[in-house]
Parts: C-alpha cells; sequence; structure tokens
C-alpha cells in the first residue's frame, strides 16, 4: 500500500482515495500511478499513525516540501490530516502543502479555514472552471453547484490562515483567461498544471 511517494524534491503523502468530485480529466481514471509510486489505490485507509510513520520513513531533510496528494481529496479526512500536520510541526518538517479542491468546509459542514492556522504552509485549490455550471459539469461534484462557490468561499476564506494560496486549472480543460480574471479578482496566483 502506497502512502508515500516522491516527485522531485517533494514527499507525496496519499491518506485517501475517498473524493467528492468526479472530474472528467483527473488522472485516476488513466492509471494507477503517479511518480514513484506503483499504486496509489489504497487497499484501506491508513490510520493516522501509519501516515506519520510512513512520512517519518523518509529523510525529511532531503525534501522541499511535504505535499498531501494521493488519489482522493486529503480534506475527506481532515481531522487525521491535520494532526499529522500538527505532528510533523513538532519535528521541523519541511514546508507543508495541501492539494484540494476546496470542499473541506463542505465537507465538514462548517467553516474549515481557520483549523489550517500554524499547520499548513501552502495551499494549491483546484478551481478547474470559470462557472458553477462549468464546474458541475467539468468536476461532477457530490455537491452540486453549490460546490463552485464552496470553493471560491474557502479560498477567500483560508488565505486568512495560510500564508501561500494558490488556484489551479488543468491545461486544456477550460477557458484560462476568464479563470485567470477570477483568480486576479481574488487576489490568487493561477498555476496552469
Amino acid at each position: 500500500m502506497t502512502i508515500t511517494y516522491c516527485i522531485g524534491k517533494s514527499l507525496y503523502v496519499n491518506i485517501t482515495n475517498r473524493c467528492s468530485n468526479d472530474c472528467k480529466f483527473c488522472i485516476r481514471g488513466y492509471g494507477d500511478s503517479v511518480g514513484g509510486a506503483e499504486s496509489l489505490w489504497l487497499e484501506r485507509e491508513p490510520s493516522r499513525e501509519e501516515i506519520l510513520a510512513d512520512i517519518k520513513n523518509h529523510d525529511l531533510t532531503g525534501y522541499d516540501e511535504i505535499v498531501f496528494c494521493g488519489y482522493g481529496e486529503p480534506c475527506e479526512r481532515l481531522d487525521d490530516l491535520l494532526w499529522v500536520c500538527k505532528e510533523l510541526k513538532k519535528s521541523n518538517a519541511p514546508i507543508i502543502r495541501v492539494n484540494t479542491n476546496g470542499h473541506a468546509s463542505l465537507l465538514a459542514g462548517y467553516a474549515a479555514a481557520p483549523l489550517f492556522e500554524s499547520l499548513v504552509d501552502k495551499i494549491s485549490i483546484s478551481l478547474n472552471a470559470a462557472s458553477a455550471g462549468e464546474y458541475d459539469e467539468l468536476c461532477k461534484p457530490i455537491f452540486g453547484e453549490q460546490a463552485y462557490e464552496g470553493v471560491i468561499d474557502f479560498a477567500t476564506s483560508v488565505k486568512k490562515y495560510v500564508p501561500d494560496v494558490t488556484l489551479s486549472i488543468v491545461g486544456g480543460t477550460t477557458n484560462q483567461q476568464a479563470c485567470q480574471v477570477i483568480a486576479e479578482k481574488l487576489g490568487f496566483p493561477l498555476r496552469v498544471r
């Protein structure tokens, strides 16, 4: 079972296969692996202790960052995600980044952004579309068209608590110019992945 895998100077952490989106472009639909991982499909969700132990099996001084990103949405396990981040912060871990679809508050049922304060250094939020209708069509969220507003709300809220927040889109899947305008209006950089 692959919990951690490497891409360049980043240690990626795969904690769940659950996701509140079913994106048309998701890499999960095209293969089992990414980077140095043989398969990111988990037999079961590892415990928070197993996740932490797997991370600590690596010499963390060799990495620029730890990235919570796998074959699922890490905020599906918000409490466990934040617990692991808190434990890592106790041991001088490198920069911690979370790649997310921005549904943390929708999944939790409350405003989750403040919980990231001092635990996460960077967040990359998948904007993926320039409108709620386009997002619903492209990402097929379980929350329907309210999901897009949830992404925007989470992004604007979490920037009060996390020093580095970026919005991202998948190149060739949406109107990049329109997304750039939205990102600039909200005060975020936009990354095309």
